[in-house]
């Protein structure tokens, strides 16, 4: 992991699937985990998931909150 792929983890949209358009960190558990079990993408965005998914699973989700950008409204489930 680097820094870079922290911001990508809060400016990146998901760009396929029933997510498509939502912020990769604003991705739902449930769905994280499911990419863990069934197995994540290759590529960059694999890679991002499992990052995502490891941050989720550790509580760790707040760190993100300094990266975001404050322009962009929050996602609301």
């Amino acid at each position: 992991m680097n820094p870079e792929d922290l911001q990508k983890l809060v400016t990146m949209e998901m760009p396929y699937g029933r997510y498509q358009g939502r912020l990769i960190a604003d991705l739902p558990a449930t769905y994280l985990h499911w990419f863990a079990r069934e197995g994540f993408p290759p590529g960059e965005i694999g890679r991002l998931l499992e990052l995502m998914r490891e941050i989720d699973h550790n509580g760790l989700k707040p760190l993100l909150n300094p990266l975001r950008d404050p322009n962009r409204p929050p996602y609301e489930a």
